[in-house]
């Protein structure tokens, strides 16, 4: 039988080792693309520069240490620079992914009839980072946190060279209501405790919050209030409050397009998460119905920005997406096998009439998403990396712009900005990231191939650049091989 005292010696013994050792280090030599010289050139690139302009072709970019300081067709070379001659590839921002987490979900037991319970959110504060750099991601909105304060001590790890990632804006725990949906969840006990929520969060450093499905009207109008008078913003995956309510009610932006709106679910009460979670609405909300209209009028009057996070619904259709062999072997072998366990039954279950609905909704959706933005709504992209080896870090937001283009019928010029620029104009850091521009910080991602001819190049990642430094992909997911679903 172990006594405390047993273990209280074995935890004296081991703790003045870990206290000894070092501070985290990252040797990322091992990572860079090149001599990663202070002056690099970029020669013969085609830019896609995030605005919405025009592709220039045959361009040159030069980029002293940090920032983009020139762009042009005859530029001078300076002096000890390093060139890197890019004929046929493509340069475009960062991507700026809006729902991005750090967390992967797991089923445990997952097996062909399905899985058990509870289901749980490990983080993946090693692997999530590398892989959204890797695919071309170089700042991230957390969008809900299950580890927050892992979040907020990533960003400062990452800044300080210390780790390696993108930028980290990270959002607080879930502002969320009554519920057992997700056991690692704060649940809220009303107004008051959601007011001294956002205080203490953003007192630690979150600079986003996030309102979850079981919320009431009252708890979202206190934290909204709490949040504005500290000049930060509310977003939110809503079910027991509408969007019409959230809009009212002064909400900044709301997560997953038009998915999960429940409006004119049946039976839906107040202050309550609806059985259809916005199904039955979607099914409703046709893009040319008048109840479209209306909705997408009052998000626009009250500058209710969007995310779209296509690839997580997609997923949820047979044989959707493709497999992507790079993407799939980033997991776990037990991730990997949970994920081709689900996405088998999925394409092997007989066609019902609730399956054919979900494909009708998915086309309502990414179309009330373009009709969103004709109307002068503003969308954001994320991926909401949520336990499916379809949406993983990068990877998903890769996918998330070619879905924009594919399903949303954007231009690849327009889904580009959409996935950067409109992310950065939202946190507040266009001056800095989103667009290629002299002046703008060196947050870059080169691609093989034409993303404005062909939206799925934008797969095919081989540098990435954040503040200057320029990263192999290649060696980056390398280094995450068989990891994600681990740590």
């Amino acid at each position: 039988m172990r006594t405390f005292v047993a273990s209280a010696s074995f935890v004296f013994l081991i703790l003045p080792a870990l206290s000894q050792r070092p501070a985290t280090t990252v040797d990322a030599s091992r990572y860079l693309y090149g001599k990663n010289s202070a002056t690099k050139v970029l020669q013969h690139v085609r830019v896609i520069d995030g605005t919405g302009a025009a592709v220039k072709d045959d361009q040159t970019v030069v980029i002293e240490g940090t920032k983009i300081t020139t762009i042009g067709t005859s530029v001078s070379v300076p002096a000890n620079a390093e060139v890197f001659d890019l004929a046929g590839y493509t340069v475009l921002p960062g991507l700026v992914g809006m729902h991005d987490h750090i967390y992967y979900l797991q089923r445990p037991n997952t097996d062909a009839q399905g899985s058990e319970g509870p289901t749980l959110l490990p983080q993946m504060t090693f692997s999530a980072p590398r892989m959204y750099l890797a695919n071309g991601v170089t700042t991230i909105r957390t969008a809900g946190s299950v580890e927050p304060f892992a979040d907020i001590n990533l960003r400062k790890l990452v800044d300080s060279g210390r780790m390696i990632g993108p930028h980290v804006e990270p959002t607080a725990p879930y502002l969320q209501g009554v519920s057992d949906i997700f056991m690692q969840m704060h649940t809220l006990t009303g107004p008051e405790d959601a007011r001294e929520f956002v205080k203490f969060w953003a007192s630690q450093g979150a600079n986003n919050f996030k309102a979850y499905m079981h919320i009431t009207r009252a708890e979202l109008q206190a934290a909204i209030e709490t949040a504005h008078a500290l000049h930060l913003k509310v977003t939110g995956h809503l079910c027991s409050v509408s969007y019409p309510e959230a809009a009212e009610l002064g909400i900044d932006n709301l997560e997953h397009g038009f998915f999960v709106n429940t409006q004119l679910d049946p039976e839906k009460k107040l202050d309550t998460c609806s059985r259809e979670t916005g199904a039955a609405t979607l099914a409703k909300m046709t893009p040319e119905s008048p109840e479209a209209a209306e909705l997408i009028k009052l998000l626009v009057a009250h500058h209710v920005a969007i995310t779209s996070t296509l690839p997580v619904f997609e997923a949820g259709l047979p044989g959707k997406p493709a497999l992507r062999p790079k993407a799939l072997a980033t997991l776990t072998p037990q991730a990997l096998e949970a994920y081709l366990y689900g996405r088998d039954r999925r394409s092997t279950a007989p066609e019902t009439e609730l399956t054919r609905r979900q494909v009708k909704n998915y086309k309502n959706a990414t179309a009330l998403e373009h009709k969103f933005v004709e109307a002068g709504g503003f969308l954001m992209a994320g991926l909401d990396p949520t336990g499916n080896g379809a949406t993983l870090p990068g990877f998903g937001d890769q996918h998330e712009v070619e879905l924009l283009v594919n399903d949303d019928h954007f231009t690849p010029i327009e889904a580009i900005r959409i996935a950067t620029l409109n992310g950065a104009i939202y946190l507040g850091e266009s001056e800095h990231i989103g667009s290629i521009e002299t002046g703008k910080d060196a947050d870059l991602m080169i691609v093989k191939g034409d993303p404005s001819k062909n939206i799925t190049d934008i797969e095919n990642v081989e540098i990435v650049l954040k503040d200057g430094t320029a990263y192999d992909s290649g060696k980056l997911l390398d280094s995450v091989k068989g990891r994600y679903g681990q740590y």
